[in-house]
């Protein structure tokens, strides 16, 4: 995936602030020969020599007529910015690729060309272009990095034109810029099944036209692209044009991915914090379930969820899928902590409806909070998550202790029927998904049991 922008340099645009302007591009070079010149010039005068007073007008005169030829400089030249992805996950490097066109019929003289990036993203690239022929053009790349999630601007692209002598140096820049998006990092699960949850497009795929006999077919027009064998002759004899049984339509199963922002139910902050945890194995989850064909619903504490999802949340298939994986990382890549202290308002949005899975990250829980986590349990499964705070906050050679708020919080998941895991701090989430699918399934084992 790629992403760029053009734009025409401020080089050919109208003069303004003309004296001033090619003044304030002096180097440090050409103010010291400016004030040279001027000292000696006042020397000569005071001393009575002429000889001295041409030395100085060389030495002010310098300086200004290269001011005066750089600010007249007059190139035309576009510049292309290409990134190589424009959307990378977390601590991956991007490649951003420049090229620079010289459009006029005169040659450039020595270039320096840089880009604006922020400082998260590493040093701001500075390049030397040398002289560019009409009609040429000079191609750079550089590369960023970043272990931060969020969207970052790239640009504008800057060039600064001096003279041969290195007397002044006038910066001219473009108009446009380009925003790269880092995404939390993905880490791949392996496909499970949780108990009491219907696959996607597998086992669980249920018709919703029923197909018992030849009487019950419900056939519809032939369309360019359907399978001859498919073909139903005698509604065809019937109504005088070819018409074909109807595909069989599953049913997605359904999964919500519930992500706790609260702003205090996680301490810590950067790339190893519990929240960005929770963030990534988040985003894992949602790209392995839409992947799997499950319609999918990104939610938080705070009710909302992501720009153009639907009712049912994102589903589709192909291109379709990676367009909706693309818009939940853009939102992740982005998200931050809420000024929420409950989570009353995703179960507002969860009670109106008790089917489909239901996954939670969740941060430290009181009991006010264990105890509407609890009533948000449904039939179609409920797995939460829940960051262990005192490892997470303690050192890694301290040991928490046994029995405390953290397990109690557990229990109470556990007794509402929910899979609840504990999450210490640097745990792989591969390796917990896998866990709450045994323990899923080992208390869908003793209930059958018992039900006997």
């Amino acid at each position: 995936m790629s992403a760029g922008g053009t734009g025409q340099s401020e080089a050919d645009r109208e003069e303004t602030g003309g004296v001033r302007t090619a003044l304030a591009g002096l180097t440090t070079r050409g103010r010291s020969f400016l004030a040279a010149g001027i000292a000696a010039a006042i020397c000569a005068y005071v001393l009575g020599q002429s000889d001295l007073l041409r030395v100085g007008l060389l030495l002010a005169s310098l300086p200004l007529i290269c001011a005066t030829v750089v600010y007249r400089t007059r190139y035309r030249v576009t510049g292309t910015r290409r990134l190589a992805p424009a959307r990378v996950p977390a601590g991956s490097e991007a490649r951003v690729h420049l090229r620079m066109d010289n459009v006029s019929r005169l040659p450039t003289g020595l270039l320096m060309l840089q880009d604006r990036v922020p400082y998260v993203l590493g040093p701001r690239p500075r390049f030397v272009l040398d002289r560019v022929e009409p009609g040429g053009r000079r191609e750079v790349s550089y590369r960023v990095r970043s272990d931060l999630r969020g969207r970052y601007p790239l640009g504008p692209l800057q060039l600064r034109l001096t003279d041969p002598f290195g007397m002044c140096e006038l910066t001219r820049s473009f108009s446009t810029y380009d925003t790269l998006t880092v995404i939390p990092r993905v880490e791949p699960l392996a496909p499970v099944r949780f108990s009491g949850e219907a696959q996607g497009y597998g086992d669980g795929r249920q018709r919703s036209l029923a197909l018992a006999g030849e009487d019950d077919v419900i056939p519809r027009g032939y369309r360019y692209g359907d399978d001859l064998r498919r073909v139903h002759w005698r509604s065809t004899a019937r109504y005088g044009e070819l018409m074909v049984r109807r595909e069989e339509q599953p049913r997605r199963s359904r999964c919500t991915v519930l992500l706790d922002t609260r702003g205090g139910a996680y301490e810590g902050a950067g790339p190893d914090s519990a929240f960005e945890w929770a963030v990534s194995a988040a985003a894992s989850v949602l790209v392995h379930m839409l992947e799997r064909g499950f319609s999918i619903r990104l939610l938080t504490d705070s009710g909302s969820m992501v720009p153009g999802e639907g009712a049912d949340g994102f589903a589709g298939s192909g291109q379709e899928t990676a367009e909706a994986a693309g818009l939940m990382m853009d939102t992740l890549a982005v998200i931050d902590h809420s000024d929420g202290t409950g989570l009353s308002r995703a179960y507002e949005v969860l009670r109106g409806g008790n089917e489909g899975l239901l996954v939670a990250f969740l941060g430290d829980l009181d009991e006010e909070q264990a105890t509407t986590v609890a009533k948000m349990s449904r039939r179609g499964g409920a797995v939460a998550f829940v960051l262990d705070p005192d490892t997470w906050v303690r050192e890694a050679t301290d040991v928490p202790r046994p029995g405390d708020r953290h397990a109690e919080r557990l229990r109470l998941l556990r007794e509402a029927g929910w899979t609840a895991l504990s999450v210490p701090r640097g745990a792989a989430l591969s390796a917990l998904w896998q866990q709450a699918d045994r323990e899923r399934s080992g208390l869908a084992a003793m209930g059958g049991e018992a039900a006997r």
